[in-house]
């Protein structure tokens, strides 16, 4: 019988993760053999509560906030499913979602990672995530693809590769993490999903997206829109990862690009803003990656 370990991973989210093992339970799907709940460093301990919606949860607790691919990887290490769904805990999933997730998996063994149609919880109507298109590793961007569109089952028929998975909702093979390894835990928040992607396709796997499976997802509960967190991880990692997975001669061109145009016009963003403030961690986030290796687990961030 093939079965699935749900992993989610929680930091000070009470009603949020409420709403999400609801969500579970009222879609349950044969598959599902475990539900892990990482609570990663959170100031209250709800375990008693969560049982009470979801008894047979398997929750685990860290005293320390392991960041997203630490807290991840502590489900990965207890997890014993065939499958691994990775689902953030501000998600609600929808009937079928997994099975059909299996499934495509199922047919297809050159999958190594796939995310299901991400819709915005809000705006249920709204695309979130339909797929990305590849990096372009001189400017460290890709796109979306649907992102923002109108959801009028479009990509309801879509099974195909993608450029990367998507990390609010992806599902792996336990037996693949043998040579593709847990998530980096060089990151804390931001592009780890992005990295391990790269890790799948050096194995040989394939990103796949799946447009019949939905998630809808309830984006930036955790960091807000713009706030220090935010702008320095997400400035901090973009240059670390084209660190991690392209040669010297790529990563000091978009060094280049990064600092004399990416930045900079980020920075003159900020300051029409009256954002002073998140000038100093978009510049705190660049120098990081000038003073500390890319293999580096020193956040730079205190937490």
């Amino acid at each position: 019988m093939i079965s699935v370990s749900i992993i989610t991973v929680n930091f000070n989210q009470h009603q949020v993760n409420i709403d999400f093992l609801k969500s579970l339970k009222q879609n349950l799907s044969s598959y599902i053999q475990e539900v892990i709940f990482v609570d990663n460093g959170s100031k209250t301990d709800y375990e008693e509560i969560y049982k009470e919606i979801y008894p047979s949860l398997n929750y685990i607790r860290s005293e320390k906030n392991l960041g997203f691919a630490g807290g991840n990887n502590l489900g990965i290490k207890v997890a014993k499913g065939d499958y691994l769904l990775f689902l953030n805990n501000d998600t609600e999933i929808t009937p079928n979602l997994i099975d059909d997730l299996v499934s495509e998996m199922e047919n297809n063994p050159k999958i190594g990672l796939i995310s299901p149609l991400i819709l915005f919880y809000d705006q249920p109507n709204i695309i979130q995530y339909a797929g990305f298109t590849e990096m372009n590793y001189l400017t460290g961007r890709n796109s979306g693809i649907g992102s923002m569109d109108i959801d009028e089952d479009q990509y309801s028929k879509d099974n195909r590769a993608t450029g990367y998975c998507h990390g609010a909702a992806m599902m792996c093979r336990r037996s693949d993490l043998a040579k593709v390894g847990p998530m980096p835990e060089n990151y804390f928040l931001y592009y780890e999903e992005l990295d391990w992607c790269e890790k799948f396709k050096n194995a040989g796997l394939q990103m796949w997206f799946l447009g019949k499976a939905k998630i809808y997802h309830k984006e930036s509960v955790s960091v807000g829109k713009e706030s220090a967190i935010k702008t320095f991880f997400m400035t901090r990692n973009r240059m670390l990862f084209i660190r991690r997975n392209t040669d010297v001669l790529n990563t000091f061109l978009f060094a280049t690009y990064y600092l004399l145009f990416a930045c900079t016009k980020q920075i003159f963003g900020y300051l029409l803003k009256g954002r002073v403030d998140l000038v100093k961690w978009t510049v705190k986030a660049v120098l990081w990656n000038f003073t500390h290796g890319k293999n580096s687990k020193n956040l730079g961030f205190k937490i």
